[in-house]
């Protein structure tokens, strides 16, 4: 007579199997629900991690749900509170995975998968639209010869709102004698995004195939516009043999500043407040580079969210969130636009296309948008050094 089959146990090693081994070493204390932005939500929200880890580990079915498992946004919040040092949001990507292998994963989801399938990007566009942000500028074409590769994230390339992010940043290096170039329509998504759906067939070919791309060129060092992207580079490629040197613009700016290549000289007679990226911040500890290149600029005054830092909340926008739908009431955005409403700011500015996006969003959604303005910090500088 043949062994009975535990079905709980089956799932948990599904799941483990996929990246999510910490989900054994939870011991339920509860200090990731308490930490989780979504407890500060206008409407009371469904998903509480402890509950999430708990059925998943127990295979038990209703986490899979699109308001519960893909609603994690991966803003690290309940990474660093957790005392066991559960990696969470390997957790959440490997139960993800689970489904992503059954088709199981929210319909927007779905289409960002074929967009990547498609086009390699996840915003719709053609890939030979690529370069569209670069209309009237000359970016010289990476050679192998320049220092940095100018990797322009997904949402910099096609959306027309942050393409002005890579713009500046472009413009900005051009002046401060930065030796870089851009490949351009060869390159492919990064796949934070796409592994954070979970599917991981997707991811592995992206990155195996920017890899191979980047080595070919010749590629040493790269520099990102997205947070998103810098994080992925620096520590996920490495997985797949993709060792490179990676920094964030933020970062670089710093060090221009510093040497006295880049020089904010126009004044700007604003009160700023500064909302972190969760990747530059909270998974990076990227904390100090931006504050120096927002205090560097004349007349300014710089204020801060109550909560900042490793405590900073996030904008929604992590986790593929961004691509989907989420009602008035229940947007991690929201809370920081009214915050800095209420904090009388002029500029509310960030290091992040996602962020800048969400939160644009939201000021409209509280008709507060032409009151206070959203900036990437790649904006202030480029204007301060004309």
């Amino acid at each position: 007579m043949s062994e009975p089959v535990n079905y709980f146990d089956e799932v948990r090693e599904v799941v483990v199997e996929m990246g999510g081994e910490d989900i054994t070493l939870c011991k339920q204390c509860g200090l990731c629900s308490g930490s989780c932005p979504w407890g500060r939500m206008e409407k009371e929200s469904p998903f509480s991690i402890r509950q999430m880890i708990y059925m998943g580990r127990l295979g038990l079915d209703g986490y899979e749900s699109d308001d519960i498992l893909f609603a994690c946004t991966t803003c690290g919040q309940c990474v660093v509170r957790c005392p066991r040092g559960v990696n969470i949001i390997n957790v959440v990507r490997a139960m993800r995975a689970v489904l992503c292998e059954t088709g199981g994963i929210p319909k927007n989801l779905k289409a960002v998968l074929g967009s990547i399938n498609s086009n390699s990007n996840p915003w719709s566009q053609d890939s030979e639209k690529r370069t569209s942000w670069t209309q009237g500028l000359d970016i010289p074409t990476f050679n192998g010869e320049q220092e940095y590769l100018l990797f322009v994230c997904c949402t910099s390339a096609f959306d027309g709102r942050s393409q002005k992010i890579a713009r500046a940043i472009a413009t900005t290096l051009q002046k401060a004698g930065i030796s870089f170039g851009i490949i351009g329509n060869e390159e492919k998504c990064c796949g934070e995004a796409v592994r954070k759906i979970g599917a991981e067939e997707e991811f592995t070919n992206l990155a195996e195939a920017n890899i191979e791309l980047f080595k070919d060129k010749g590629v040493k060092k790269i520099i990102t516009t997205s947070p998103h992207c810098y994080w992925t580079f620096k520590n996920e490629y490495p997985e797949f043999g993709g060792d490179f040197e990676v920094i964030h613009y933020t970062e670089l700016y710093d060090s221009l500043l510093k040497e006295g290549k880049i020089k904010p000289a126009k004044g700007l007679d604003k009160k700023v407040i500064y909302h972190e990226p969760c990747y530059l911040g909270r998974h990076s500890k990227v904390f100090d580079a931006p504050r120096n290149l927002i205090t560097s600029i004349p007349d300014l005054e710089f204020i801060e969210f109550d909560k900042t830092k490793d405590d900073s909340m996030c904008c929604s926008g992590g986790g593929a969130r961004i691509w989907m739908e989420t009602e008035a009431g229940m947007r991690f955005s929201d809370v920081k636009a009214k915050e800095a409403m209420d904090k009388e700011a002029d500029y509310l500015v960030t290091a992040c296309p996602y962020c800048v996006v969400m939160l644009e969003d939201s000021l409209k959604n509280i008709d507060k948008d032409e009151k206070m303005a959203v900036k990437d910090i790649s904006e202030l500088i480029a204007d301060s050094i004309e």
